[in-house]
């Protein structure tokens, strides 16, 4: 397993680099591994099960296990796993250089949570949907 620096690093050069649908299968795998540092930082062994076909979901699942602030990066998961089919299913689509970008992008926003997680551990917990942050602006409104 590549270290943090070096995962970020080499997705960096991913973007910078010309779209290749080629890079899908190491753009997943720089997740799955973004993913394991965190479930490692947790005291666990990263599962090698899988969800719904991917390792990386099954990594989610639990890295979030008693963390709910960690679910906040659950859609950039399977967005990433998304991608992955389009350029493994469809790889003459039109729009394949397109896809590629964003699968790096989405790669490269999965990495820059997790990594900031791991400095900042309350991050996460100010999303929208966060139930203590709703309470907090609810308590803060003037009744009617």
């Amino acid at each position: 397993m590549k270290t943090l620096a070096d995962i970020g690093s080499r997705i960096e050069s991913l973007i910078a680099a010309p779209p290749d649908p080629t890079c899908a299968p190491e753009l997943l795998a720089l997740g799955e591994q973004t993913v394991e540092h965190w479930v490692l930082a947790k005291g666990k062994e990263p599962t090698r099960d899988e969800r719904e076909g991917f390792r990386l979901l099954a990594l989610h699942r639990q890295g979030a296990d008693k963390d709910p602030s960690f679910n906040a990066c659950r859609e950039t998961c399977r967005e990433l796993a998304w991608h992955y089919n389009l350029l493994t299913l469809q790889p003459d689509h039109p729009e394949t250089g397109q896809r590629t970008r964003m699968m790096a992008l989405v790669a490269n926003h999965l990495f820059l949570f997790i990594s900031g997680k791991m400095q900042t551990e309350a991050l996460g917990e100010f999303c929208c949907a966060s139930r203590p942050l709703r309470e907090k602006v609810d308590e803060e409104r003037p009744a009617k």
